[in-house]
């Protein structure tokens, strides 16, 4: 008996260790910046990675526990001036590679005009990225880099002139490597297209939701920042739900929970 619970306690040992490792070896490099929408503290959003770069909940966003993909919550933007802001740090200012995720549920259509997702902005720019839902009624994406403006023009699920519906939750990456953008949609890659490669950077804050522009009507959940691009293979394993929550810097990756498991 006791050689069985050796050997199980071993096998058990390696299964964990196997997980942990394929997890770090996809988190561990350039997560930058991660919001689970579970729960807000004080008006803020903590930071996972553990960075302490805790979003400030600016006006009218609220978690909301009755509508989520991962976890116990996401966060709703349903009127306009719905802002929540991360100060400027090394990384989010440096960075020339770098890979926004995150899940996002529509609630209104556009207003006709063009409707803040999220913005990272710089000097003179609110372009690094810069993702807005099209001025049209019917619902895209617009993201893109500045200098030059460039970057999918009205993106939906199946590429340019494609919409999203309202209600329905899907999974948005923008990876940006040197001069071009992959922007995928539930982990498929939809549009490929050129971007500048050294864009418009530095000391500004990241927004979510309303910046100089009016928030976009919607829910969002899980966001995760790189500063490096993603392969399409982790573009997926984010979507999935293969990564780890990550613990405080001072913790190595093999502490890390058990893998997260989606809401159906």
């Amino acid at each position: 008996m006791r050689l069985v619970m050796n050997v199980l306690t071993v096998a058990l040992l390696m299964v964990g260790s196997a997980l942990t490792t394929h997890a770090a070896n996809v988190t561990d490099k350039g997560l930058i910046l991660y919001f689970s929408f579970d729960a807000a503290k004080g008006g803020k959003l903590v930071d996972e990675t553990g960075g302490g770069n805790d979003g400030e909940i600016v006006d009218g966003a609220k978690i909301v526990k009755d509508e989520a993909v991962y976890g116990s919550g996401s966060m709703l933007f349903e009127k306009g001036p719905d802002s929540v802001t991360v100060d400027s740090f090394k990384e989010l200012e440096d960075y020339t590679d770098n890979s926004y995720l995150f899940w996002l549920n529509f609630t209104d259509p556009n207003s006709g005009g063009w409707d803040q997702i999220i913005a990272k902005k710089a000097p003179g720019s609110d372009r690094s990225p810069g993702i807005w839902t099209c001025n049209r009624v019917p619902l895209h994406i617009h993201y893109r880099f500045n200098p030059g403006n460039a970057g999918t023009h009205c993106a939906g699920p199946d590429g340019e002139n494609d919409t999203f519906d309202e209600n329905k939750w899907y999974h948005i990456a923008g990876v940006k490597e040197k001069a071009e953008l992959k922007f995928y949609v539930d982990g498929k890659e939809v549009v490929k297209i050129a971007v500048p490669k050294d864009h418009a950077q530095g000391a500004e804050k990241l927004y979510i939701g309303r910046t100089g522009y009016n928030a976009a009507k919607f829910y969002i959940d899980d966001l995760y920042v790189y500063d490096r691009a993603l392969s399409a293979k982790e573009v997926v394993s984010v979507m999935d739900g293969e990564l780890l929550p990550v613990e405080p810097s001072d913790k190595v990756s093999t502490t890390w929970g058990q893998l997260k498991t989606r809401r159906d």
